[in-house]
């Protein structure tokens, strides 16, 4: 391993770890890019301090893990179509990510991970969490586990992106096609680690196939809810420079907006994901619960 200093030290024991004694903006062996995809998949986000990186050395970072995603409707820096911006000042009337969600999951082939580093942060506030899916499938019983195993949700980005991003629908022929829409299995098999993890969120998923609206609207509440509770989460805070590198797979986040009037700004990099989808576990011996 090229920079020997390299250390994954745990932030909670299920979720989150901070990574030091690596420069990202330096050419990485493919050693230390399998040990820090080893890191990701274990802790599902990773934390890095003081990263001086260019635009074109956070997409080299992130090119390492995959092909980079284009978002469906932000604006990107200009010759830089795969970096999406992060910015609330004095003007923003609202803000990204400031609800539970996992990024662009109306995809059909969601996000593998996002890379958000920060070079603007305020005095205080504007953290960033992070909450477990595996931690959450796993504090389920057994029979809301099997229950939900068999149901499939729809996401889309229609209600998220429509208006939002108003400069979209005047760059596309057809507005009324511009966003995605997708069908996702409400509990995903991570394709690397084999743990199941639940994958509906307030942000982009509308509802679950095959119940009425009603027992649909539940069942998604006491999911979000459940999904939310402390216990499976982490919280970041900022500095510039520092990075979050985290798996769509198994996490949701919530970007807080409680700095408001002041700066938050960077840059985000997002990987190529694949299908999700659910394989049945193979033993009722591979199951963790966590107390309620």
């Amino acid at each position: 391993m090229s920079q020997p200093s390299f250390r994954v030290s745990p932030v909670t024991p299920r979720i989150g770890a901070e990574v030091s004694g690596v420069d990202l903006s330096l050419p990485l062996d493919d050693e230390m890019v399998r040990a820090i995809r080893t890191a990701l998949v274990e802790h599902q986000v990773l934390f890095f301090r003081d990263q001086d990186l260019t635009l074109d050395q956070h997409k080299a970072f992130g090119r390492r893990f995959g092909a980079l995603h284009v978002h469906p409707a932000s604006p990107s820096p200009e010759g830089h179509p795969e970096v999406l911006p992060i910015h609330a000042d004095a003007r923003s009337k609202r803000v990204a990510g400031e609800a539970w969600h996992t990024d662009v999951s109306c995809d059909e082939e969601p996000p593998m991970a996002s890379i958000l580093r920060l070079h603007t942060v305020p005095p205080c506030g504007g953290d960033t969490l992070f909450a477990s899916m595996f931690a959450a499938y796993d504090a389920l019983s057994r029979p809301m586990q099997d229950f939900l195993s068999g149901l499939t949700a729809v996401h889309s980005g229609e209600h998220v992106y429509r208006g939002y991003y108003k400069y979209a629908e005047g760059q596309r022929a057809d507005s009324k096609a511009a966003f995605p829409q997708a069908r996702h299995p409400v509990i995903r098999t991570h394709p690397e680690s084999g743990r199941q993890a639940i994958f509906v969120n307030t942000g982009f998923t509308t509802h679950i196939e095959g119940l009425t609206r009603r027992e649909s609207d539940a069942l998604l509440q006491f999911l979000y809810a459940h999904c939310a509770r402390p216990e499976f989460q982490v919280r970041f805070r900022w500095a510039p420079g520092s990075i979050a590198f985290w798996d769509n797979r198994s996490t949701q986040h919530h970007a807080m907006w409680d700095y408001y009037p002041q700066v938050r700004s960077g840059y985000r990099v997002t990987i190529q994901g694949d299908r999700p989808f659910h394989r049945a576990q193979e033993s009722a011996a591979s199951r963790s619960t966590v107390p309620a």
